[in-house]
């Protein structure tokens, strides 16, 4: 029992003062989080607040290290451990500073987008900026966690061709990798290209295996793609770039949208046209956006004519909603002040005429 109580102490007296220095670096962390929070909320700017957040769980490791760094100046480590403290230290040091570039990147691309609100009617701007700033974001992220994890590798002696492989990978990616990556790296690839190019950005209304719905998240490999009625469609980012898509906000969210009717030859078209423009007028509200409406005839077919509603919209969600109205409510006013317009089926019977008697 003494010889335990021995090693004990003997423990303790050797990095009780390391661990002192760790509290002390906790402890100045701290104070320095709360004195920052203080001038930060003086400025009255949510954005500082959610940053530092951001910031503090990486600060606070990297203040632990270097007041361990510090411990290591004053006092010398025990042989024994030196080299195995030496690589843990090593590697913590690289954790923390990923860690931190991963950090500042985000509150970067919080900065830059704080002023672009994706939420208002006239977007087209903030999408592009946004779809810019998570793109580059993610392929930051991705750049800094393969330069850490090659750091990470090349401290043990084991292991530092291994890193020295992922650090040559990192730099000429298409030569270095295998033939079981290829597939990865092109949709990367491709994923810097929509980031450049923008075929596609951030909340943009688009047409996609049939499906209508709005663009909700790019990333380096897939697109989420919300449709109307709440699924998700998983998109692989190549199929942007090898494949048509109907992107209906692509220059502007406006749209026009037309509402088909067939009716009999007698219908009065131009009274149908001028309640298509009382319903515009009057009824629509802002799902019309005043910029078109009216109405043609653009087939006579042997039974019934085909009418085409055409109208104008601010986005493609109000112009479903329009949409919907004229066709309700031309059909309710076709029944109920021209029913004899409503398309019908006519049936002609004719008798024969009997011929010369036969011979």
């Amino acid at each position: 029992m003494p010889t335990l109580t021995n090693a004990i102490e003997t423990y303790f007296l050797v990095w009780a003062p390391y661990l002192a220095f760790a509290l002390g670096g906790l402890l100045a962390h701290a104070l320095a989080l709360r004195a920052a929070r203080r001038v930060l909320r003086a400025s009255g700017d949510p954005f500082w607040g959610e940053a530092l957040r951001q910031l503090c769980a990486p600060t606070r490791l990297a203040a632990v290290l270097l007041a361990l760094q510090l411990s290591r100046v004053t006092r010398a480590l025990p042989e024994p451990f030196r080299p195995l403290v030496q690589d843990l230290y090593a590697l913590a040091w690289t954790a923390a500073l990923a860690w931190l570039a991963v950090a500042l990147g985000g509150a970067l691309g919080q900065w830059m987008q704080r002023n672009y609100d994706i939420s208002s009617a006239d977007n087209l701007e903030a999408r592009k900026t946004l779809t810019k700033i998570r793109m580059f974001r993610r392929i930051f992220t991705l750049f800094v966690l393969v330069l850490a994890l090659a750091s990470a590798l090349m401290v043990f002696d084991a292991t530092r061709s291994i890193g020295a492989s992922v650090l040559a990978s990192a730099g000429i990616a298409g030569a270095v990798a295998g033939l079981s990556s290829q597939k990865f790296l092109g949709a990367v690839l491709a994923g810097v290209q929509i980031a450049i190019a923008q075929p596609i950005r951030l909340d943009d209304v688009v047409v996609v295996e049939g499906e209508w719905g709005r663009v909700e998240e790019i990333t380096l490999t897939y697109v989420v793609v919300r449709i109307w009625d709440q699924r998700r469609l998983m998109v692989p980012v190549t199929y942007f770039l090898d494949k048509p898509v109907q992107n209906w906000t692509r220059a502007s969210a406006e749209i026009l949208g037309t509402v088909l009717l067939h009716v009999d030859y007698r219908a009065p078209v131009p009274a149908i046209r001028g309640e298509l423009e009382r319903l515009c007028r009057e009824e629509a509200g802002d799902l019309w956006d005043g910029r078109v409406c009216g109405l043609q005839v653009v087939e006579a077919g042997p039974a019934a004519l085909q009418l085409r509603a055409l109208v104008s919209s601010a986005d493609s969600s109000r112009n479903w909603d329009l949409r919907c109205l004229v066709r309700e409510r031309l059909v309710d006013f076709l029944r109920r002040h021209h029913s004899e317009s409503l398309p019908r089926a006519r049936v002609h019977f004719t008798q024969d005429v009997p011929g010369p008697p036969e011979e």
